[in-house]
């Protein structure tokens, strides 16, 4: 890992407006990172920093319009919904250019979001990857970790979350960040099989409405102290 990506980091969450994204942020911000909220109305993302600010007791994140804060952030986590996720990330191509963007994105298909609808390119982490180019570092996470728990930053959530993209450095980044959220980061290897952890949402929405439970997640077996290899 490179010495600009150990110590305290610049993290800029698009989509921090949201329940998942939100969370995300308030558990970094906790954790001692810079944490800004993008979003395309700079005033809607002052605004949701100001309320996550309020439940936290410190001012710790700031807002700005996403262009802004992709410029100036060392990891861009990006948690829209699907629909707009191509979108979204491709409008911010040259600001993203050398950073490491973590994909959260979970291709669900309404109005049958419990079923497996999985993309032409089988990946949507792996279509985006495309789509920016290598100067890049696409990273797929936290697809299965539940945003009802994120939001609270007192839980303790027992849930893993898979890792996987083309760059032993950047997923690293993404394992570090899992812990600093207060969950485990297992690497799971290289951006193709971000196809595992996007299916696996449905499966866990069908199980939570199955077994009525909210916040169904998924824990890997025989692993004390996971390292990336």
């Amino acid at each position: 890992m490179t010495e600009s990506l150990t110590g305290s980091l610049n993290v800029c969450v698009v989509g921090g407006t949201g329940a998942e994204g939100s969370g995300l942020a308030m558990r970094w911000a906790r954790a001692g990172h810079r944490v800004t909220i993008g979003s395309r109305d700079a005033a809607k993302a002052a605004a949701a920093a100001t309320e996550l600010n309020q439940k936290l007791g410190k001012p710790l994140i700031c807002g700005a319009a996403s262009d802004e804060a992709v410029a100036g952030a060392d990891v861009v986590v990006l948690t829209v919904p699907y629909a707009g996720q191509m979108a979204t990330a491709t409008g911010l191509k040259d600001a993203l250019a050398g950073k490491i963007l973590i994909d959260v994105t979970v291709p669900l298909v309404p109005p049958k979001v419990s079923r497996v609808q999985l993309p032409e390119a089988d990946s949507c982490c792996v279509a985006l990857q495309a789509a920016l180019g290598e100067n890049v570092k696409v990273v797929s996470a936290f697809q299965n970790v539940s945003a009802h728990k994120l939001k609270d930053p007192d839980k303790t959530i027992e849930c893993d979350v898979l890792v996987t993209g083309d760059d032993k450095e950047a997923r690293a980044v993404a394992i570090r960040l899992a812990g600093d959220a207060g969950l485990r980061g297992i690497d799971a290897g290289p951006l193709a099989n971000s196809v595992v952890a996007e299916a696996l949402t449905s499966v866990l929405i069908f199980i939570n409405r199955t077994y009525k439970v909210p916040d169904a997640g998924i824990r890997i077996t025989g692993i004390d102290q996971p390292k990336a290899e």
